[in-house]
């Protein structure tokens, strides 16, 4: 049975919403409480028309060309050329799961009925979405202020007839699309353009989608971190309620809590060994992983709010009959929280990789070298702890904040910039390269868990009979990327986890 339609008011919508619709192409629809605060925020704007009104980006040219007034025969040229000159992105396009985000999001801006967008126009955007007909959306040329304006401007150009998109798998232009799916393109009233392409979406879709992902990846970075820590015969009284409990940061105190569910009745862990404290690797894992969780959660809050937040320019107040010009386009907010998440979603592999390198290390971890019973002959998993520093040493360089940077635009009118699509693209490429990492940790624990016992924890015991279920104990040499890839789809598709916590509850 599918999901049913969700409907868009404005205020309410949830991660969870944004992801269904981006993923699993849940249909959307707008509400009719909605319907009526948009004709009337529409007709203000014509009335403004009528009445010759000096109004920005309605009656004027944008940016710097805000002191232009556009005769009325130029009014709905003005609103089609900004959707064409502001189409200038470049690089390779953004995946389906994103363009259907921004889309939803910028469909739940505008129904909130301050932004002048007929409602004819945004049923049009309602089928795009519905009919699954997706531009093409060039990935950089955003600098997030003014909003996302090129992706938007690609993400738009098609209610016009102009641009390419993805239908059924296939690229063509959008007036073929249109065609196919039974729409006309439509022509765009004044101030639909400017409002159309004027907003945050494309870094609220990253940051939305990449929020949901982050909690899922905390999960498998905590079950990694429990398999290599019993693979080391880690000393448990490092994860004791009482430590924990006098540094009661919540992010703490909960993976504490994880790990001691996940290794609950381990014979393997607490082994007499000479080292009388654990490496930090091991025993402060509470201590990383856990302001990891607390920092996705503060910035998940204010993901939430921009999700349902207006930000275009100007705004339209139907009941107070005005029109306000301001900034609610600018990106700091999502900028800021991006940055935040790179830091610290970075961390999560930074540590991985020092276990990585120890379970590999004979002399540290008393296994076998290189998790290989013949080493010599065979390698075994020497050069994926090379990997790991690979993606751990580039994760380095795409953590400096993006966000500490601005460059004027628009002849300086827009003389401070977020840069907050930068943080958002580099955000993909680290939880890309964190995935990956946490994937070969779990390939790695599990190889020298085979070495170790056949009694692990209940939950790390469940985490190696998944991993099992597709990557087999490996007796010598043989390709090794095809298991990298299939432990990357482990953690992607929280399939560790899930198995988990059927077993064990919600971690």
């Amino acid at each position: 049975m599918g999901l049913k339609p969700l409907v868009l008011d404005g205020p309410d919508l949830s991660i969870e919403d944004v992801v269904q619709v981006a993923r699993e192409y849940r249909l959307v629809k707008i509400s009719k409480q909605a319907e009526k605060k948009i004709q009337e925020s529409a007709a203000l704007v014509q009335s403004f028309v009528e009445d010759e009104k000096l109004v920005y980006g309605i009656t004027t040219g944008v940016g710097d060309l805000a002191r232009v007034s556009i005769s009325l025969e130029e009014l709905e040229l003005l609103q089609q050329n900004l959707l064409e000159s502001h189409a200038v992105g470049v690089g390779d396009f953004f995946e389906t799961e994103i363009v259907r985000a921004a889309l939803l999001l910028r469909i739940n801006s505008l129904v909130q009925g301050f932004s002048g967008v007929r409602l004819s126009t945004l049923n049009v955007l309602v089928h795009l979405l519905n009919k699954q007909v997706h531009s093409l959306v060039p990935e950089k040329g955003s600098v997030g202020a003014s909003g996302d304006l090129a992706p938007l401007a690609h993400l738009m150009l098609p209610l016009t007839g102009k641009g390419m998109v993805e239908l059924n798998g296939v690229h063509l232009s959008a007036v073929q699309a249109l065609k196919q799916v039974g729409l006309e393109p439509i022509k765009l009233a004044p101030k639909e353009g400017l409002a159309l392409i004027n907003g945050t979406q494309f870094m609220s879709a990253i940051a939305c989608l990449g929020v949901f992902d982050g909690i899922g990846l905390i999960k498998n970075a905590e079950i990694a971190s429990a398999l290599s820590f019993e693979a080391l015969h880690g000393q448990t009284s490092s994860f004791e309620a009482e430590l924990h409990n006098v540094r009661p940061h919540p992010g703490q105190v909960y993976c504490a809590r994880n790990i001691r569910r996940l290794i609950k009745h381990s014979r393997i862990v607490d082994t007499p060994n000479e080292h009388i404290q654990d490496p930090y690797s091991l025993r402060c894992i509470p201590q990383v992983v856990g302001p990891v969780r607390d920092t996705l959660l503060f910035c998940k809050k204010i993901v939430e709010t921009e999700l349902n937040s207006v930000t275009d320019n100007p705004l339209i107040f139907s009941e107070e009959k005005k029109v306000l010009s301001g900034g609610n386009f600018h990106g700091e907010y999502l900028a800021f929280a991006l940055d935040f998440l790179n830091i610290a979603i970075s961390e999560l592999a930074s540590i991985a990789e020092r276990r990585i390198a120890r379970l590999v290390d004979s002399k540290l971890s008393g296994l076998p070298s290189f998790l290989v019973s013949k080493a010599g002959v065979n390698s075994g998993f020497m050069i994926v702890q090379y990997t790991a520093a690979s993606l751990v040493s580039q994760n380095k360089g795409l953590c400096f904040p993006a966000s500490v940077d601005s460059i004027p635009t628009s002849a300086n009118q827009e003389d401070h910039v977020s840069m907050g699509s930068i943080s958002a693209n580099k955000f993909r490429e680290i939880l890309f390269n964190v995935q990956n990492v946490i994937g070969i940790e779990f390939l790695c624990a599990s190889q020298a868990l085979n070495f170790v016992s056949n009694s692990p924890g209940v939950g790390t015991k469940i985490a190696w009979e998944t991993v099992r279920e597709k990557i087999p104990f490996i007796k010598k040499d043989c390709e090794l990327y095809p298991l990298i890839h299939e432990s990357f789809s482990l953690v992607k598709s929280n399939a560790i986890v899930s198995a988990v916590e059927q077993k064990i509850g919600a971690l």
